[in-house]
């Protein structure tokens, strides 16, 4: 193609729109204002080239494109996708999108071969396809990183031996716990959030190419060809569905905002554990910030960001949500507003695991303040019901026995100790209950919080563990 052409084509492409033939005059300023999302959806590049790519070869097998032709339009779309990638790529104002930016590099670059690429495809399913890649890399990648963090906690729980805390329920001490239980919990949660992705993942892996704009085309394509071409594990069935389907993006967001929920409530307790009223965790000098007026203050601004930002993960599912209720089969121009809640969702998850996989993993656990708070006598509460119950006192009445004991040794008559030593029922020997840790290790249930099931918990987390990362 000769320089003259070259030129020609790219000043025609300035001003035209891919669907300027059906209109007289171009568009208002005002509607590509309004409507354009190239600002945010380039980085759907790579993805939209690779579709492309195997589109051309898609035309190729139904002989619409020559060797020739689909050789020329391949390099084109390199060259373009290595334009997008170091920053010469030259955009034009007709470029509404990404997609369409695209295709105009490479009909400028291939010429007639390019301006064919086209064929038998709609950007209703070009934008799906490079979407729903795009979306199974970053799930992907967010999950790699989830499993890192899980990979944190699991470690953290190795390495607490056996220290312990108090268990909480309604943020009031309930019964002493292992630490190790308590950082196993997390991983717990992180692992379903895994699991999650790895399931929306599985759904979204089919190829929308060759739905064209809703009904398909009357040309010899084969989109069960470009399927396989493109990686994915299955082929549309219905072309209305497929063009219009955005449940990959709200099941995504689902698996993001819970993760993000599970991420808040970890930042929710390294705030009240990095508190003076509890002191049970430091956090590194490079995972908290100072105050700008108050020089003694350590701030932990990582985990009130993670609680922080769990609003903004439910905004953009319901806000998505809240697009798709009202819209008939199949496209409308409102799913341009599906891609900047994923993006941004990503984006902050991404963020988040890394800073707080650092916060957790560097931080000094206070161990020794955990433990006098665990050692509170009301914490062997629930121990000396289960003795009476042992004793054969039903457990509603021992319930009620050890309740009465408790007031009273609040009202300042004894103590609690000297309470159950004196019961009838429960006698001197009871007195080993209230030694430091005693509570913490008689729990021996299956999943409970003492040192023998959760030792038997961490080699289950560890197998669950190597399982998530074969699926990711």
């Amino acid at each position: 193609m000769s320089d003259a052409e070259t030129s020609a084509t790219s000043d025609s492409s300035e001003s035209n729109t891919l669907w300027h033939g059906r209109f007289e005059g171009g568009p208002a300023e005002a509607l590509m204002a309004y409507t354009v999302s190239l600002p945010y959806d380039q980085r759907l590049a790579s993805h939209d080239i690779l579709g492309s790519k195997a589109h051309a070869r898609g035309l190729e097998r139904a002989g619409i494109l020559s060797g020739d032709e689909v050789g020329s339009v391949l390099l084109a779309l390199d060259e373009a996708g290595a334009e997008l990638a170091n920053g010469t790529f030259s955009f034009v104002d007709s470029d509404e999108d990404i997609h369409t930016a695209i295709e105009r590099r490479v009909t400028e670059i291939a010429g007639d071969a390019g301006a064919k690429l086209h064929t038998g495809r709609s950007r209703n399913d070009q934008v799906a396809t490079a979407f729903r890649l795009w979306t199974k890399d970053a799930v992907s990648m967010i999950a790699s990183k989830a499993a890192d963090l899980q990979q944190v906690f699991a470690e953290q729980a190795r390495n607490a031996g056996d220290a312990y805390l108090p268990g909480y329920t309604h943020l009031q001490r309930a019964q002493p716990v292992l630490l190790a239980h308590h950082f196993a919990a997390h991983a717990w949660a992180l692992g379903r959030d895994i699991e999650r992705l790895i399931d929306a993942r599985s759904r979204m892996d089919v190829s929308p190419l060759g739905a064209g704009a809703l009904a398909g085309t009357s040309l010899p394509l084969q989109p069960s060809e470009v399927a396989k071409d493109l990686g994915f594990a299955e082929v549309f069935t219905n072309s209305l569905d497929v063009t219009s389907d955005r449940d990959f993006v709200a099941e995504s967001l689902f698996g993001l905002a819970l993760l993000g929920v599970h991420l808040s409530r970890i930042g929710e307790e390294f705030v009240l554990w990095s508190s003076e009223e509890f002191g049970f965790v430091s956090l590194d000098d490079q995972y908290a910030t100072g105050s700008s007026m108050l020089p003694q203050k350590k701030n932990p601004d990582i985990a009130e960001l993670a609680r922080g930002k769990s609003g903004r993960l439910i905004g953009n599912l319901t806000g998505l949500l809240a697009t798709l209720k009202g819209l008939p089969l199949a496209y409308n121009r409102d799913l341009q507003e599906d891609k900047e809640p994923l993006f941004d969702s990503v984006d902050q998850i991404a963020l988040a695991l890394v800073a707080i996989s650092g916060m957790v993993d560097t931080a000094t656990y206070n161990t020794t303040n955990m433990a006098e708070a665990a050692d509170s006598p009301t914490s062997v509460a629930t121990d000396l019901a289960e003795t009476l119950v042992s004793n054969g006192i039903p457990f509603r009445q021992a319930h009620a026995i050890v309740g009465e004991m408790v007031r009273s040794s609040l009202a300042g008559n004894s103590t609690l100790v000297e309470l159950a030593v004196a019961h009838p029922d429960l006698g001197p020997e009871t007195a080993a209950l209230f030694e430091p840790g005693a509570a913490a290790r008689r729990r021996t249930s299956p999943g409970g919080a003492g040192p023998a099931p959760v030792q038997a918990q961490l080699e289950q987390l560890e197998v669950y563990m190597k399982k998530l990362r074969s699926l990711i």
